[in-house]
């Protein structure tokens, strides 16, 4: 299945947001970066929910979609780093390590972000683990963009909690999501599954490792 929303009515994002999320650390892959933006224009203005910020890169690509609909996202990440961001792991980045708490801290790094991108009208930043805020969330949602921690319990927990929230007709995104194991791990794609198998999405779209979904 190839790209959705390659058209000539689909706005490029401007250069100036471009180059801000190119020049940001991330594991978003730029083709999958346009696909994500691309998706996110056609999703219906409302409240759109990132799960997973670490230091922005994908927030941009929303945020600058989601200026160009009219839509807000609010991008949710404990900003502490998952399992594979951690010392002796492979994505472990040691110049993100805040010296006061000696633990990973990427806040500082989004936020810089998103002022670069002029995006601090457009995205709101909630600093947490999405067991706390999925306790009072409420908001129905137009897009929900998962991307958060990859463990079996979590992600699926990630699924559970919000996807419940997303309108008809609203967008869901999943990252990392790997048909064959050899690529990637399991759980985005237990997701990826689940969402199928529950009936209340089709699958719309897929670039690489992104799956793109819509709510019936």
């Amino acid at each position: 299945m190839a790209r959705r929303g390659d058209t000539p009515s689909m706005p490029p994002m401007n250069p100036v947001r471009a180059a801000v999320a190119d020049a940001t650390k991330g594991f978003l892959p730029a083709g999958e970066g346009a696909a994500l933006h691309d998706a996110a224009l056609s999703a219906p203005a409302g409240t759109w929910l990132e799960v997973g910020t670490y230091c922005g890169k994908s927030t941009v690509h929303l945020g600058a979609a989601a200026a160009t609909v009219g839509a807000q996202v609010v991008t949710l990440d404990h900003h502490r780093g998952s399992e594979e961001n951690q010392p002796g792991w492979e994505w472990h980045d040691p110049s993100l390590v805040d010296p006061h708490t000696g633990r990973l801290e990427t806040l500082p790094s989004l936020r810089r972000t998103l002022w670069d991108a002029q995006l601090d009208d457009v995205v709101s930043v909630v600093v947490g683990s999405t067991q706390q805020v999925a306790r009072w969330w409420t908001t129905p949602l137009t897009l929900l963009f998962l991307d958060g921690n990859h463990t079996e319990e979590v992600a699926q927990h990630d699924f559970a909690a919000f996807a419940g929230h997303l309108v008809p007709g609203g967008l869901l995104l999943i990252h990392d999501v790997f048909e064959h194991p050899e690529d990637g791990g399991r759980p985005p794609w237990n997701v990826f599954r689940r969402a199928l198998y529950v009936g209340d999405y089709d699958e719309v779209g897929v670039t690489g490792s992104l799956r793109v979904l819509r709510r019936r």
